[in-house]
């Protein structure tokens, strides 16, 4: 099942640069953006501040992101009271921010289109949600590979 979007995305989203560290690190607020740290903030775990951040940023709802953690809203609501998510939950979120920098990229900083694409079956991935996929590190791996052909004009 895709991830739900809010009505109305954000209009300004992170800034788009050629760095997929950095984009990553903007999209979540963290101020250190080195792969090792961002490893450590994944086991630390995400404050809520970084998911909220995200979620501002990208326009998905709170019940999706819930959703694609495979945790209840309750559960949600119990992280962001704590001001804390889990070290799993933390590296699913590290990889989403990554799969929608990404998709960002291809789409010029464009939101709509960006949150589109995530949610929508893609035929070059066997007509799979790419949201879904990045649930599991070998179908995040497929989207990437996917987005790569996308930006490079390999039809896929």
């Amino acid at each position: 099942m895709a991830v739900s979007k809010r009505g109305a995305a954000a209009s300004s989203g992170p800034s788009v640069s050629g760095d997929k560290v950095t984009q990553i690190g903007e999209a979540l607020g963290l101020s250190s953006l080195e792969d090792v740290s961002l490893m450590k903030a994944a086991h630390r775990g995400l404050s809520w501040a970084a998911v909220r951040r995200f979620l501002e940023c990208t326009g998905l709802s709170r019940q999706g992101i819930a959703q694609y953690l495979g945790i209840s809203e309750r559960t949600f609501a119990r992280r962001q009271e704590a001001g804390i998510f889990g070290s799993r939950e933390s590296e699913q979120l590290l990889r989403l921010a990554e799969i929608y920098q990404a998709a960002l990229d291809l789409f010029d900083g464009d939101v709509n289109s960006t949150l589109a694409w995530l949610t929508s079956p893609v035929r070059g991935l066997g007509k799979e949600h790419p949201i879904d996929m990045t649930r599991s590190e070998f179908g995040a791996r497929e989207v990437r590979d996917m987005i790569g052909r996308l930006r490079e004009g390999v039809f896929s």
